[in-house]
């Protein structure tokens, strides 16, 4: 088992709209990691969708980048729909 892959596992419930994260399992492939997650985390119907997904393919921002990377783009005056000038044709937007 210490060759296995950590899968990371997210649920949907049946009242609910989104995955949520629900914890991981260690599981020699894709396949296996789903039904692990299943067995573990579902076992008395709780959701209706489960999503694995290696650890090592999740990428996260650091919460020491939230400022730089959750900055308002204010200052980015062509992200805005007045930055252009529509043509005639287009009519009023």
């Amino acid at each position: 088992m210490s060759d296995w892959t950590l899968f990371e596992v997210f649920v949907r419930s049946k009242h609910g709209l989104n995955h949520r994260h629900v914890g991981s399992v260690h599981a020699a492939d894709a396949a296996m990691a789903l039904e692990n997650a299943r067995e573990l985390y579902t076992r008395r119907s709780e959701g209706v969708s489960i999503w694995v997904v290696p650890s090592a393919q999740i990428t996260a921002s650091s919460p020491d980048e939230k400022e730089p990377l959750f900055d308002p783009s204010d200052d980015k005056v062509y992200r805005h729909a007045t930055f252009y000038d529509l043509p005639k044709e287009v009519g009023h937007m």
